[in-house]
């Protein structure tokens, strides 16, 4: 069986399942198309309120191939900028998409699959899931974002250790460090974030959507700039029918029902 990456329902959530039979889920380029894809059609479809991601067989991802790379030595250095270009538009998929994106880690995440993880919006891991760049053992460096993401999350020295040298890091230290939101028993990582995700679906639609974008913005913006887009959002988010429909519900104390 190939690489492919295989979409799912229940109820509102998409369950996007990375599946590599025989080699760990590791990463194919046509996966990378199949999740833009798929997220660009999730963003137009209002019936679906949370997007999981998640591996096949209790096992989050390997990361790249490595027999394709050293395929990919002797083939036109273009043929490996487009896989990269790919993977770079997976993360930007991930980021962009305007519903919250859980990542469901059993197993391992290694390398573009930490990358991948760590471009979700929430992480769910099981007690004894593994997160490692392993690109420094091998010879290479961090690709789908990884040194941006931890960069940012954690202290220079730490973001440092875990890149460079490439050790394992389990989910529990993470959450200690606040990069993993949930740790749960092991096998369960997926149960416990489609639950999370039906949560996430009695929120306001659009606050989330809003909120997301305020939290990308906040990455590149002087304080400033972030009041302003705080205010512009706050007014319509106001002016908004969920808006209406929260205000009210409180003030009735009942649950709001959006649609």
């Amino acid at each position: 069986m190939s690489a492919e990456l295989k979409a799912s329902r229940r109820d509102s959530t998409l369950i996007l399942t990375l599946s590599n039979p025989g080699a760990l889920n590791a990463l194919h380029p046509d996966m990378y198309a199949a999740a833009v894809e798929t997220l660009t059609t999730a963003e137009r479809d209002t019936s679906i309120r949370a997007v999981i991601l998640t591996g096949a067989d209790n096992f989050f991802c390997a990361g790249g191939n490595l027999n394709r790379l050293l395929e990919n030595r002797s083939k036109d250095p273009g043929v490996q900028v487009a896989t990269l270009d790919g993977l770079a538009s997976w993360v930007n998929a991930l980021r962009d998409c305007p519903k919250p994106v859980i990542a469901a880690v059993d197993g391992a995440a290694a390398g573009a699959g930490f990358s991948l993880a760590l471009a979700c919006d929430f992480i769910v891991a099981g007690s004894s899931a593994k997160f490692i760049m392993s690109y420094g053992r091998i010879g290479l460096t961090p690709d789908g974002g990884g040194s941006w993401f931890l960069t940012r999350s954690l202290p220079r020295q730490l973001a440092t250790e875990l890149l460079m040298e490439g050790k394992p890091i389990l989910g529990a230290r993470l959450n200690e460090l606040g990069i993993v939101n949930r740790v749960v028993p092991d096998g369960t990582a997926l149960d416990a974030a489609l639950a999370w995700a039906e949560e996430l679906a009695r929120l306001s639609p659009n606050a989330v959507e809003r909120i997301k974008t305020l939290i990308r913005e906040a990455q590149t913006n002087p304080l400033e700039q972030q009041l302003e887009a705080e205010k512009d959002s706050f007014i319509a988010c106001q002016r908004h029918a969920d808006g209406k429909e929260g205000i009210t519900a409180f003030l009735e104390k009942r649950k709001p029902q959006y649609k």
